[in-house]
């Protein structure tokens, strides 16, 4: 899938010290996503990664300068609509549930988001745990999130 390989490559790029496609490539194989170059370099295209020195003479890729979030904003909003399947509060802690293997993606996606009222949250293989800062409403948070999905 699309965004769970981009959603990686975002965590890889700002892991890692990646100098080619090829290497990109080899660790997404490691990771268990079988590409070919062909593909990682639409996705680079596509996710504005930039090359910016490495300190060593050579070059890697990297989000763009500043708050990526910004910068995949809407890369985010689209995911997270897109895998969401149902959301639920119990107390302070709201649970999404998302198609089979998208979780770490839509837990990426809402950590993105950079919303005030999310504490945290852990992602399983199609699910996702939200914990409601003190403070904030847990109702008026699960209905921004309903409102991104488009529930």
């Amino acid at each position: 899938m699309k965004a769970k390989r981009q959603m990686k490559i975002i965590e890889l790029v700002s892991n890692n010290v990646i100098t080619s496609q090829e290497e990109l490539c080899r660790l997404l194989a490691d990771e268990g996503i079988k590409v070919t170059q062909a593909t990682i370099s639409r996705d680079i295209k596509e996710m504005h990664l930039v090359r910016v020195p490495s300190g060593d003479g050579r070059y890697r890729y990297s989000l763009m300068p500043g708050d990526h979030t910004l910068v995949y904003k809407e890369r985010f909003n689209r995911l997270f609509k897109d895998c969401c399947v149902s959301m639920e509060k119990s107390g302070n802690i709201i649970i999404v549930k998302s198609i089979s293997g998208t979780g770490p993606a839509v837990g990426e996606a809402i950590d993105g988001m950079n919303l005030e009222g999310i504490a945290g949250s852990v992602a399983g293989d199609n699910s996702v745990m939200l914990v409601v800062r003190e403070g904030h409403d847990p109702s008026e948070v699960l209905e921004i999130l309903r409102n991104i999905a488009g529930m």
